[in-house]
């Protein structure tokens, strides 16, 4: 059964730092390209960073560009999201996602082109 878990979710003041890591089981995703999206209240979800499956190639939406990083250990399964300088509009519950179908650069913001998605983990950034 495959899964993603992510985790590292939590409160944080503006201006912190957190670390979520996503770990991913069922099968060897080091074919995959890996996202991080993210969905407010009341919002549609939305993208957020990817990742290539050789982590040669990353993608960050405008709003996170220069403070969020995305990684990946295609040894352990997993993939990481540092954010940085956060800010309260980060919040939001986070989600990971991976997909072996995605070939053109553009895909890699669009939900729809993934095909498994973890649980979310929290994630709240006071003023």
């Amino acid at each position: 059964q495959v899964q993603l878990v992510e985790s590292g979710g939590g409160l944080v003041q503006g201006g912190g730092s957190l670390r979520l890591t996503c770990a991913a089981s069922g099968r060897t995703f080091g074919n995959d390209a890996m996202g991080w999206f993210r969905q407010a209240p009341g919002k549609e979800r939305e993208f957020a960073a990817a990742i290539n499956w050789s982590g040669t190639r990353t993608y960050y939406a405008d709003s996170v560009k220069g403070r969020f990083t995305i990684s990946r250990d295609n040894a352990k399964n997993t993939v990481s999201l540092q954010m940085n300088s956060l800010k309260p509009e980060d919040t939001a519950v986070y989600y990971c996602a991976a997909s072996r179908r995605i070939f053109y650069s553009s895909s890699y913001y669009l939900p729809v082109e993934y095909d498994y998605w973890g649980q979310g983990t929290q994630v709240t950034v006071s003023s």
